[in-house]
């Protein structure tokens, strides 16, 4: 499953798209330079239960790593992964 990122500098999101069709997305945007805010995690009916939502969210953390970004979780699903998830804590802002 390949996971695809759209950036345009003011808002973006992380997707799975198949056949031409999105099935999954994490969206975000830009608070300041050095901050997003995850506003948004939607996941088709065809892969809910498959830990995509979870791929998503670890390709953001990958890409805030590599960015030095902060991230404030204001969407439920990204909210509860990053406060589980230890191993994020480095990129709640």
């Amino acid at each position: 499953m390949d996971i695809k990122h759209f950036d345009d500098g003011k808002k973006g999101k992380f997707y799975i798209e198949i056949e031409g069709t999105q099935e999954a997305e994490m969206t975000y945007t830009y608070a300041g330079l050095d901050k997003i805010i995850i506003d948004h995690t939607e996941v088709s009916e065809h892969f809910k239960g498959q830990g995509v939502g979870y791929k998503l969210i670890q390709a953001s953390v990958d890409f805030m790593r590599a960015n030095r970004i902060k991230v404030i979780p204001l969407c439920p699903f990204a909210a509860a992964v990053f406060k589980k998830n230890r191993d994020y804590i480095d990129r709640i802002a």
